[in-house]
């Protein structure tokens, strides 16, 4: 079903998948989710022909600060904002983990559940990528899944110098100009240049923070959502 959360293992709620069928990936704060990151999964989807897309909400990510707000309405945030998508789907499980969140213990997690032969696909903007070398383990994803990552047309990513050592050397060997669906399983790099919404989520928590509409920004029932909750009211 829609917007449906799901913790660990991951359960088939639907019509079950056919066993090659790639399924997306997308993490982050959303903090709160907006328009940006729900145009960014469904433009990926289209691109590689994802069965679907999890949406998981990072619990204590290791990465940056912690965010503004408290895990459990983010995951309701993301549940409202998906929930018209039947290809979107939350997932719960970072959200639900004591410890700090690892991509790589989630792609872990996700293989031994849906298998070797399965094509995953890890979204990440540009600026999450360029700093993909300072993850934990960060190497390891690439036995994990694939990495799609989105761009706008002359963004730094694409400008010569822009990716250094050691990732360059990973995008060199790896990157391929394009993937017809379903892809490998792991291993590939796919920089996609793609009409990105210019839409911040720090931004957005300053409008709301002013009492200033934030109004198609992001979608209505995240909106009422915050309201009902008066989250972002003051900085």
């Amino acid at each position: 079903m829609s917007g449906k959360t799901f913790a660990e293992p991951l359960p088939a709620s639907r019509s079950p998948l056919p066993a090659h069928a790639p399924i997306g990936i997308f993490g982050g704060t959303f903090d709160p989710i907006h328009f940006g990151h729900l145009r960014l999964a469904e433009d990926m989807a289209e691109a590689l022909g994802l069965e679907r897309v999890l949406f998981i909400p990072a619990g204590q990510p290791p990465h940056r600060d912690a965010p503004r707000t408290a895990a459990g309405h983010r995951l309701e945030m993301v549940r409202r904002a998906i929930g018209g998508n039947p290809r979107f789907v939350t997932d719960a499980r970072e959200v639900q983990r004591p410890q700090p969140s690892y991509t790589v213990d989630t792609l872990t997690a996700l293989r031994a559940e849906l298998g070797q032969t399965r094509p995953l696909w890890l979204l990440l903007g540009a600026d999450a990528f360029l700093g993909l070398a300072g993850w934990h383990d960060w190497r390891r994803l690439f036995e994990l899944a694939n990495i799609a990552v989105a761009t706008r047309p002359g963004a730094q990513l694409l400008q010569p110098g822009a990716i250094m050592e050691p990732l360059k050397s990973e995008v060199t060997q790896r990157q391929v100009a394009s993937c017809n669906p379903p892809g490998p399983p792991a291993g590939a790099i796919l920089l996609r240049t793609t009409p990105l919404l210019d839409i911040s989520a720090t931004a957005i928590r300053g409008m709301l923070a002013r009492h200033d509409s934030a109004r198609y920004l992001l979608p209505d029932a995240v909106l009422d959502y915050i309201h009902e909750y008066q989250l972002y009211a003051c900085t």
